[in-house]
């Protein structure tokens, strides 16, 4: 492992957390999105994360939920069917927040491992001098 090795780790962590962050806040800000039954459902997304060679990880696709979703019986909606039923996403809120704290805390790591390398770095170099 090289000098800088620590600092090439956690920043490809921080692009796949930070990605990850993004698409559960897509997720969450449509989470009441509904369309007709015609429609296709709005579909959630999901990261797919791989390590690297060498270490690190990255973002390897995005994944999306099921478009058929859930049909919600909602006779007053404007887009209700003749039977009063609109297209919600099959999408559980719960587990979504508990992504979004997963991947916030593993951002917030990957920073914090980021200024632990830098420290040692600048140390390493006031060695030297």
């Amino acid at each position: 492992m090289g000098a800088f090795d620590a600092l090439t780790i956690a920043g490809s962590s921080l692009g796949m957390h930070q990605t990850w962050l993004d698409t559960l806040s897509y997720n969450i800000a449509n989470a009441n999105t509904v369309r007709s039954t015609s429609e296709d459902a709005f579909q959630a997304q999901m990261v797919i994360a791989q390590s690297e060679p060498g270490g690190g990880v990255d973002v390897a696709g995005i994944a999306l939920s099921d478009p058929e979703g859930v049909l919600e019986y909602a006779p007053d909606h404007p887009l209700a069917d003749e039977d009063g039923y609109v297209r919600a996403p099959s999408m559980d809120m719960a587990s979504q927040m508990s992504q979004l704290i997963m991947a916030q805390r593993g951002y917030q790591a990957s920073v914090q491992v980021t200024k632990y390398a830098q420290d040692s770095y600048s140390s390493a170099l006031q060695i030297g001098q």
